[in-house]
């Protein structure tokens, strides 16, 4: 059961998958005309967000936990419905987005995945969850998806008020934060970093020990933490979108609700769903159009808020989402993509909330992006799009998604356009990062640029280690080697590498280690 959003001042429980018989469903001919995803990476333009074309995209997304779990990967693996069976469903309903969760477990040197049906998934059979997550990214990234990751716990055991605990201080949680960026750079189906799951506030006022926004405590201020990590992240991939979720209460405390006195009780919202003061207090980044604020919202099935029994309900829903995100929308502030919202759809008022808030989002490419909690069924305060079986599809939930859906339209294709032709020798720089090591393996990342004044289609690189250092795995690329010589081509998905643009080449190898050395882009010798 994976717990969702609270209200400042109780625990919501909750319980039960929607046993709604399935079907098969489409997108609509209407949606699949839009515009899908877009055409390389991805930036903001006051309340859109844009591609490298300027073309407004709105991500109509979903959520596929498990890697924030125990099992370390994504659930429904034990299904019998294949892994990549699953990301077809998804991109035929129109879910143009994957937001992924995970926790700091699942990156850890010698993490284990665990819950896979080898006889379904055999070519999942071994593979560490980061091995797993670069074959989710790439055939989402061949359907045309894009994909956002969500650092959702520190720890398996469960969510955390602050972005750090003593296990997992801040220097972990951004350091693993870049480990991901420079794993995925250069792959423009990864758009961005969902910097920490539901910021919330723990203890009472005055004593908060939660998170807040703009209180200035940098032990606790989420505001300047989010500003740490998200500039850490460009400082290693400059084209990534920063995703920010809110807070509950903005003080990071609880209101005191024994003394009777609510003159100074606080506003507080859902667990990340308080963006009330961003307007005034934005998330400052030294790169501009990279931040999109990212609420959370969620339905009685989660729990049942006062504003439920409002009499006026539900016309009084546009208000208090205008007042918790979507003025920062409204008023060309910033971009909103709801990274979270969901219900069992069990009690009546949930469809009608449901139905408002998506018509509250917009229809077409111009409206507010979001991605759906969850396509998993076994989510035990929402369920799922999918149904028990992982095939099957809970028809009432999709039948009012649908109209909001953008399907994936094309390969994402290369982080910017260019015409093709052969790089001139010497046109090219290369860096390298070790980003880990062990006794008997390291794990690193080859970042090479093509500095030539043309596109290079299809792009490939190779470098030559000494011999007893040998290749293991290596993603963003089909990463092979013979003898002492390594060597890395294009993917499928991204076959162009631009004037100007960059690769990064993950790999993990055994043996001592040891950087690439003679490394070429194509027949060019790097610098």
């Amino acid at each position: 059961m994976v717990r969702k959003a609270l209200t400042a001042a109780v625990a919501a429980t909750a319980a039960g998958a929607a046993l709604i018989v399935g079907a098969t469903l489409t997108a609509s001919p209407a949606s699949a005309a839009a515009a899908g995803t877009g055409t390389g990476y991805l930036h903001t333009s006051g309340s859109k967000i844009v591609d490298g074309t300027g073309a407004t995209v709105r991500i109509t997304g979903i959520n596929w936990f498990g890697m924030e779990t125990d099992n370390k990967t994504f659930h429904g693996l034990w299904s019998a419905n294949p892994w990549r069976g699953q990301l077809d469903t998804m991109a035929r309903l129109g879910y143009n987005t994957l937001r992924i969760p995970y926790s700091n477990d699942a990156l850890r040197p010698g993490a284990t995945a665990s819950g896979i049906n080898d006889f379904v998934n055999p070519d999942l059979a071994g593979l560490s969850p980061l091995q797993i997550l670069d074959k989710v990214i790439g055939y989402a990234g061949s359907k045309g998806m894009r994909v956002i990751l969500d650092r959702h716990r520190p720890t398996a055991a469960g969510q955390t008020a602050l972005w750090y605990t003593a296990a997992v201080p801040e220097s972990t949680w951004i350091s693993d934060w870049q480990m991901l960026a420079r794993r995925y750079a250069g792959n423009a189906t990864v758009i961005g970093a969902d910097l920490h799951n539901e910021p919330h506030a723990e203890g009472t006022n005055p004593a908060a020990t939660g998170a807040c926004w703009g209180c200035g405590d940098t032990a606790r201020d989420w505001r300047l933490a989010a500003e740490r990590a998200g500039n850490a992240i460009l400082s290693v991939q400059p084209n990534w979108l920063i995703f920010v979720e809110g807070v509950s209460c903005p003080s990071g405390g609880l209101s005191n609700v024994w003394d009777g006195d609510t003159s100074n009780d606080e506003d507080c919202g859902w667990w990340g769903g308080n963006l009330s003061k961003a307007g005034d207090l934005p998330v400052r980044l030294d790169l501009p159009g990279r931040v999109v604020y990212s609420p959370h919202e969620y339905a009685t099935s989660v729990y049942h808020q006062a504003w439920f029994d409002d009499p006026a309900y539900p016309a009084n829903m546009p208000a208090i989402w205008d007042h918790y995100f979507g003025y920062l929308s409204k008023q060309n502030k910033a971009p909103i993509m709801m990274g979270e919202f969901g219900t069992t759809l069990q009690n009546p008022i949930d469809k009608v909330w449901l139905e408002n808030l998506m018509a509250y989002t917009g229809t077409g490419v111009g409206g507010m992006s979001f991605t759906y909690w969850s396509w998993n069924p076994n989510s035990g305060d929402t369920g799922g799009i999918a149904l028990d079986d992982w095939t099957s599809i809970d028809t009432a939930k999709q039948a009012i998604l649908q109209p909001y859906l953008i399907p994936p339209a094309s390969s994402p294709g290369p982080s910017s356009p260019g015409p093709s032709s052969p790089a001139p020798t010497g046109a090219c720089t290369v860096s390298y990062h070790q980003d880990n090591a062990w006794q008997g393996g390291f794990q690193g990342s080859l970042t090479v640029k093509n500095t030539g004044g043309a596109a290079i289609n299809p792009w490939s690189a190779s470098w030559t280690w000494p011999g007893g250092v040998t290749l293991s795995n290596g993603w963003n690329a089909t990463v092979s080697q013979t003898g002492t010589t390594v060597t890395a081509t294009a993917p499928s998905h991204s076959t162009s590498l631009a004037a100007g643009a960059s690769v990064t080449i993950g790999f993990t190898a055994n043996g001592t280690a040891t950087a690439p050395a003679a490394v070429k882009l194509g027949s060019a010798t790097c610098s």
